[in-house]
């Protein structure tokens, strides 16, 4: 039988012993409970585990990220990096005495924030493209944007090239124009990376709960405005994981 340990969701600030219910990482109902919380009002959200290396796969991510959804009902929670198991009760009670200064200066940046999720995507790449090549031959002349020795070969990636160029110019000027009403009612903005041609907007926000609403409002604006050309993809409100990830060890 392999020994136990606890597996570690997150941190929060709680005075009392809570159990969330069965919901456990691992498929064996254990319950969610908390572990040192009679110490400065921080505790650590477990389950027990067997202590072993942690599986990576699709549904113990999912499994991870409901704990910390449902536990962000009621706390501000810090999130802990994914398949983090410490070997026992004390090992988390000396943990949370080590970094108390740390975890309680996170509580007050992150007290009362959510985080909100929103792509942008082009509905129709072959009129970006179109967009594009208009805009060229209008800016510098039909004779310029398409020489004649751009016929060939060499003359096809040359075009190709200085299309790839001009797309993510315009990419970062539509960014631009849909990130610049969030950035500012929000506390951060943490930009990741784009796939594809058609994909202009991959961002995460970080807001004050009071704000959601004008937040949500402030989307429904962006929609109405450009959702003929644009699809937008809004998620949330979700744990603030772009903005904070506790590391506990190696």
């Amino acid at each position: 039988m392999l020994e136990e340990g606890q597996y570690i969701y997150c941190i929060i600030e709680a005075s009392e012993a809570r159990n969330f219910g069965s919901i456990g990482i691992g498929d064996r109902g254990d319950p969610v409970t908390t572990i040192g919380f009679g110490y400065g009002g921080l505790a650590a959200v477990v389950s027990s585990t067997p202590i072993s290396k942690c599986t990576v796969s699709k549904e113990t991510m999912l499994a991870h990220e409901e704990v910390v959804e449902r536990v962000m009902w009621d706390y501000t929670v810090l999130p802990v990096r994914f398949c983090t198991v410490a070997p026992s009760a004390e090992d988390i009670r000396n943990l949370l005495r080590r970094r108390y200064p740390e975890f309680k200066k996170l509580m007050r940046e992150f007290d009362n924030k959510i985080e909100l999720g929103l792509k942008a995507l082009w509905k129709d790449m072959d009129a970006v493209f179109s967009e594009i090549r208009e805009s060229e031959i209008t800016a510098i002349g039909a004779k310029e944007a398409i020489p004649s020795f751009e016929r060939g070969a060499l003359g096809v990636q040359v075009e190709a090239d200085r299309l790839k160029h001009a797309l993510q110019e315009r990419k970062v000027m539509e960014q631009e124009i849909l990130l610049r009403p969030l950035r500012q009612i929000s506390m951060n903005c943490c930009l990741n990376n784009t796939y594809g041609d058609d994909m202009i907007v991959n961002a995460a926000f970080l807001v004050d709960r009071t704000w959601e609403m004008v937040f949500d409002g402030r989307v429904d604006n962006l929609i109405s405005e450009y959702g003929e050309r644009i699809e937008f993809k809004y998620v949330g409100p979700a744990p603030p994981y772009s903005f904070v990830n506790i590391v506990i060890g190696d």
